[in-house]
Order: C-alpha cells, then structure tokens, then sequence
C-alpha cells in the first residue's frame, strides 16, 4: 500500500499537483515509520488478528501520499528508484514468508537494483538521500510569476543559422518524451549531418525527464547511435566549443540558477548549454519548470526560442533544413 499511494502522489506530480511539505510534517512521517514497524511487532504474536493488518495497511498508505507530497517535481525520478527498489524489497519478504525461493530473487534483485540507482541518482544530482525525502527540494510549489519576454523565432531563421555549423549538441528533456518528438530530433540530426557535415551529439542529464533513464529509452527507441549518447559530465567540457545547442523541453536541468547556490535547484549540476556559441530552445511558452525557477538562459542574448509543440517544431525544422 505504501507503494501503490506514493505511486499515485507521483502520478499527481507528473500532473502538476501542488507540492505541500510544511516542517511539522517530517516528525510526522517517523512517527508513522515507528507506528507500522510497533504494529508489525504486535503482529507476530497476534498474526490472525486483523485489526493490526488494517492498521498497517491504513498508515503504510498514508505514508506513501505524506513522504511524497513534499517533494518536487524535479527529484521524481529518484522517488520513482526509491519506490521501485521498496516493491521489490516487499516482494522478496513475501517470498520468505510463503517459501518461494522464486520471489526471494527477484525481490532481492529488484530491490538491490533499484537502491543503486536511487543512489546514483542522488549523487548525481548533488544531493543525499535523506534531502530528497525530508527537505522538500525540488520545488516549493509557488512558481515564480514570469515578468520577462523573449521574442520567438521561426524554423527558417534556426535552419539558416545552422549551415555551417560544425558540431550540434542536442539536449532532451521532458518536453520531448511528451511530445513524442524523438524520430524527428532523430531526422534532424541525420539532415545536418549529412548536408553541413555537422558532428551531433546528446547531452544526457541523469536526471531528465520523469524515470530513470527516461531520455536513453526514448532516443534508442528513434534508433540514435549509442555512441551519440553522452552522459552529462563528460559533454559539459564540450559545449564551449560547440556551434549550437538545441535544447528540446529541458528546463530545470539547464537552468543556470543552479549554479547561485539558492534556492531549489541549488547545489543541482546542470548540463552546461549556456556555454555554446548558439543555444535554441524548443519550448512551448516560457513558463518555469518543476522547481518554480525562471530560467535565465531563455533571455541570453544568444538564445532562440521556437515557442510551439516538440514534434511541429522539429517537423518545421527539417522541413526548413530540407528546403535551404
């Protein structure tokens, strides 16, 4: 149950419900820990009374919705491992109880698993564990009001810009898997590839997108080179020497803010977009991301913005590149 209800808190993020995490909610959550694990005690010598089964289930659910409610959008991903590596924990417990030595391994293997992955995530993104439960990062809900403007481009203007362009590094974000753009960003790095002879290559920021490994099932799916596929520390020291950056509906994940040491994203690394030459952003309005935060590089001076859905874009786009 403690699965199923944060499975549905983050299926609420993922639609935009408030993120809520007053400070009295933290002690809030350990005495729930300690009430479920005092029931399962009690359990043991009473295991046909339902009563403590109704218990565990009524506060394992409650749990599931207080331990995820506080968190951000941006830090989903993570709970989504935590959550993962939790069912599989369950399950291998379930095993022993049953004597299936089948579920014990599979449990056991989906748990330790996910607990890599939880961790990995975690450091990548600068941040321990216990921050990403109990100190509400990733967004405190009440997003910034946006006073700025950016005058858009067209795909005509892009397609010019790029004839002679001599390396593109393009960087996925969440806009692309909803959009479901990646045959097309998989088509446009194919034309300039093969009219401007441009070097192309995928930022991948560990983080991008709402589950881990978001961007690399969505790229392999439009059949993108492995080899393309760069993870986000080892392409920063690229993007200096790049001639474009096209960023397609990644916001949080290249927002220069990170780099303050305030506020939600602070302490976040950020694939370093800012740095190359040119940076157009596929985008469809310039609202702030998960973590409330504007992001300054829509404004640089060397910034395009194509305002509009992913897939229309990227399909303006090569048809633009085509015709040139």
């Amino acid at each position: 149950m403690f699965k199923l209800k944060g499975g549905v808190s983050i299926f609420g993020k993922w639609i935009k419900t408030p993120t809520w995490g007053p400070v009295w909610l933290n002690p809030v959550k350990v005495m729930m820990v300690v009430g479920v694990a005092v029931l399962i005690y009690l359990s043991i010598d009473a295991p046909t009374d339902e009563n403590y089964l109704w218990g565990i289930i009524g506060i394992s659910s409650l749990l599931g919705v207080v331990l995820v409610l506080p968190i951000g959008g941006a830090d989903m991903p993570v709970v989504v491992s935590l959550l993962n590596s939790l069912s599989g924990i369950a399950a291998a417990f379930t095993g022993f109880i049953i004597g299936n030595s089948v579920l014990i391994v599979a449990g056991s293997l989906v748990g330790a698993s996910g607990l890599i992955l939880t961790f990995i995530m975690c450091k990548a993104m600068n941040r321990t564990l216990p921050d990403v439960l109990f100190k509400s990062f990733g967004g405190s809900g009440e997003k910034e009001s946006l006073t700025r403007t950016k005058v858009g481009s067209d795909p005509d203007e892009v397609a010019m810009m790029l004839d002679g362009a001599q390396k593109v590094i393009i960087v996925p974000g969440y806009g692309m898997a909803v959009s479901q753009c990646q045959h097309q960003v998989k088509e446009f790095a194919d034309l300039i590839a093969e009219k401007y002879d441009t070097e192309v290559k995928y930022a991948i920021h560990p983080v991008a997108g709402r589950m881990p490994g978001h961007m690399n099932v969505l790229l392999a799916e439009a059949n993108v080179p492995y080899e393309q596929l760069i993870e986000m520390d080892e392409i920063n020291p690229e993007f200096p020497d790049c001639d474009v950056a096209l960023v397609i509906g990644a916001n949080d994940t290249t927002n220069p803010a990170a780099r303050s040491g305030e506020g939600p994203l602070a302490g976040m690394p950020i694939i370093d977009a800012d740095a190359a030459r040119t940076v157009v952003i596929v985008k469809r309005s310039l609202s702030v991301g998960y973590a409330g935060v504007d992001n300054d590089l829509f404004y640089m001076d060397k910034t395009m913005m194509l305002f509009g859905d992913g897939k229309a874009m990227m399909t303006g786009l090569n048809n633009a590149i085509k015709e040139s």
